[in-house]
């Protein structure tokens, strides 16, 4: 792990209050999209449509990374120039969505794992070889109603998730970021508690609170460098 030159890519990924583009939308989720507007569901069609984002003039002065879908880094220009060279050339640093999206939990109706660490290491060193230099990994964390084991401190009817579920994905989160270092890749670790639901802002803060603390918890347990 050469962890100077990942806080190098930490550094130029928060730099000059720039943001950061998600294209790492599934082929699934595109496609969906393109069928509302009749647009046909098509490689070609999806290349196009990134082509048309990646070379907007100035996007470079206004974002600093993108993060890709599998697809999506393997794509090119319509001239043959690669997504990768067209992002370094613009200032930006390619990254890359490595989670193979939302399971069932078993046994716990309602609550999600994210799964995509079966073969991750080699996943990541072909990405670090294409150029990516950051990745991305999502958990998401219902709260509500049907939830088996409500979770402890959360006041209220709503409380949930579960401390399992918290615990598991924290875990694979832990996993995937020392994997990310390991490869050379800044790890975005991505707790998302989602908003749906009727539960109230106090109890979103109080789950929240839960799931952060479990996370950073599992991230020193692994020996991720938070720096």
């Amino acid at each position: 792990m050469d962890l100077e030159k990942l806080k190098q890519t930490a550094k130029l990924l928060m730099a000059n209050d720039k943001g950061l583009l998600a294209m790492d939308e599934s082929t699934q989720s595109c496609n969906k999209r393109f069928a509302k507007l009749g647009i046909p569901e098509t490689e070609e069609m999806r290349r196009a449509w990134r082509e048309l984002i990646i070379t907007t003039p100035g996007l470079g002065n206004f974002i600093s990374g993108v993060i890709l879908y599998d697809e999506t880094i393997h794509q090119q220009k319509k001239d043959g120039t690669s997504f990768i060279k067209v992002l370094d050339a613009a200032g930006i640093i390619p990254g890359i969505k490595v989670d193979a999206g939302l399971k069932d939990m078993v046994g716990y109706p309602g609550e999600k794992v994210t799964e995509g660490l079966d073969g991750l290491p080699e996943r990541l060193s072909e990405y670090y070889k294409m150029g990516a230099r950051f990745a991305k990994w999502r958990a998401a964390f219902t709260i509500g109603q049907g939830i088996p084991t409500p979770l402890s401190g959360v006041t209220g009817p709503l409380s949930g998730p579960s401390q399992d579920c918290i615990r598991a994905n924290a875990k694979s989160l832990a996993d995937y970021a020392l994997m990310c270092q390991e490869a050379g890749l800044v790890p975005m670790v991505e707790p998302e508690v989602l908003m749906d639901g009727g539960h109230t802002i106090d109890q979103c803060r109080q789950v929240t609170e839960k799931v952060l603390e479990e996370v950073f918890k599992q991230l020193d347990l692994k020996g991720v460098a938070l720096e």
